[in-house]
């Protein structure tokens, strides 16, 4: 309790400005496709070097949970991811701002993100030393069940036609090994083409398969003079609190799992979007909307990807292991400020941990001020006329990809996979299942080949020996036949409620 009050205390103006100025600055730089976290803490850095160790923090926090959140903006008014975690919120999102739901759909993003945010700081300052020891068990084994689960979620994403969803599935799994071997180093599937040694990353083909194909498709229509019933938003809607009590258990849950897949190492916001989102399209009581906008999934996805950001930083302070590049940036911060991230900080320095986890929350908090000034920019590109506004798109996007590297393969790349998503469209394939094969791809090649070499060749009998990895494949084994037998007693009750007996 003392450490917490000294933690308020270390909160002063400049600190609360430096959250304020990070949120907005994020959550712009998460509207614009391609433009993501690791860019926006990249162009902060500089800036931390003369300020205070707890505003600096802050600035990075409010960078990383305003760039998670800006995403969604772009995907619910344009159809265009601004980071590949808000590919699922453009499923829902994009369909309820052309019913005119715009403002209605931003606000459930926003209410879900502020929510799951908040959720993760309050487990973290809970539960922190527990869940800090729970996350060292989790080895080869154990990720390789959990990235098995996410890879699941393909087929609960694909009611409709499983074969279709798994062929988009397999596409994705098929890009993610292209390029350099992840244990041996050797080269794959490049056909001696030096640019694709790097592989395919993630950017340039959420930002083609999503947004240039949009933009295809909307002049496609143009040209046969369709009516295109064009985006019209307002401010921004928030749920009340009766909507949010008929949606609290799918708010809990989504804010849940990206806690706790924050909390694992390398696992990322983005994979938590997309078992997230699968695991809401499996038991929503409104499932059958999925896919034609409906709000349980933007919930899903936006309160799952912003709970990540609390859990992340639990391996990272309590450990000093990043999770990823921009956790590990914040930990190169911590050090040139004098604090040194590990086992030891919660008991030598906790008026700092708890100094970081109060500033993040007061980050998701800003995300509605924020996201009301971002959504006012967007209203107003949205007034202009489509044969205007559908090139300055596609630019943005071509932008984006390229930005993300500065190189010139994934201008390409964007483009490819732009025709790709017009071509899914056309056969009714969705690219989701893709996207999560090339997110969870290389995490699964890796960590299922580690497997097999800590095995020494004897794969399952080392695998029954993890508790925590045969509970994940259970889950993933009833996630899956659990539908598949509830349908089938349910077709079983109906002729015997019919015979009368």
């Amino acid at each position: 309790m003392e450490a917490l009050l000294e933690s308020l205390a270390n909160i002063g103006w400049i600190t609360i400005l430096m959250v304020f100025v990070g949120t907005l600055f994020g959550t712009v730089l998460g509207a614009l496709p391609g433009l993501g976290s690791i860019v926006g803490i990249s162009v902060a850095l500089p800036f931390t070097f003369t300020l205070p160790s707890a505003a600096a923090i802050a600035l990075l926090l409010g960078v990383y949970a305003g760039s998670i959140y800006g995403g969604s903006i772009s995907s619910i008014l344009i159809n265009t991811p601004g980071t590949p975690q808000s590919a699922c919120t453009a499923i829902e999102g994009y369909p309820m701002a052309r019913m005119g739901k715009a403002r209605e759909a931003i606000g459930w993003a926003t209410m879900a993100s502020l929510l799951g945010g908040c959720f993760s700081c309050l487990i973290f300052l809970i539960f922190a030393p527990q869940l800090a020891d729970w996350a060292t068990k989790f080895g080869a084994m154990e990720i390789t069940a959990l990235v098995f689960l996410g890879l699941s979620s393909i087929c609960l994403l694909s009611a409709e036609s499983k074969i279709k969803g798994i062929f988009s599935g397999l596409t994705g799994l098929v890009l993610a090994i292209v390029g350099q071997d992840p244990i041996t180093g050797e080269v794959r599937f490049t056909y001696d083409w030096y640019p694709l040694m790097s592989g395919i990353t993630l950017i340039p083909v959420v930002v083609g398969a999503f947004a240039i194909a949009e933009v295809l498709a909307r002049v496609d229509a143009i040209t046969r003079t369709e009516e295109l019933n064009p985006v019209k938003c307002g401010l921004m809607k928030l749920p009340s609190l009766a909507d949010i009590g008929k949606r609290w258990k799918q708010l809990l849950k989504s804010s849940f799992i990206g806690t706790m897949i924050g909390v694992l190492p390398g696992a990322g916001s983005t994979a938590a979007a997309f078992i997230s989102y699968g695991e809401a399209k499996r038991s929503s009581p409104n499932r059958e909307n999925f896919g034609k906008g409906e709000a349980d999934g933007i919930i899903a996805s936006e309160a799952s990807n912003n709970a990540v950001t609390g859990g992340a930083l639990v391996p990272a302070f309590a450990l000093g292991i990043p999770g990823d590049a921009v956790t590990a940036i914040m930990l190169a911060t911590l050090i040139f400020h004098g604090v040194v991230p590990g086992a030891r900080l919660m008991q030598e320095s906790p008026a700092t941990v708890y100094s970081a986890f109060i500033t993040l929350t007061l980050a998701n908090i800003l995300l509605i001020p924020c996201g009301m000034i971002v959504m006012a920019m967007f209203s107003r590109l949205l007034r202009i006329p489509e044969q205007i506004f559908l090139p300055f798109i596609f630019l943005i996007c071509l932008l984006g990809a390229y930005s993300a590297r500065n190189n010139e393969l994934d201008l390409y790349l964007a483009l490819i996979a732009g025709g790709l998503g017009i071509a899914f469209r056309y056969f009714g394939i969705s690219v989701a299942p893709m996207v999560i094969g090339l997110v969870l791809g290389a995490p699964f090649e890796y960590s299922l080949r580690q497997s097999f070499i800590i095995s020494e060749g004897h794969f399952f009998t080392s695998f029954m020996e993890h508790p925590i990895a045969v509970f994940l494949l259970a889950l993933t084994l009833l996630l899956q036949v659990g539908p598949w037998v509830a349908s089938l007693l349910k077709k079983r009750k109906i002729p015997a409620e019919g015979s009368g007996l």
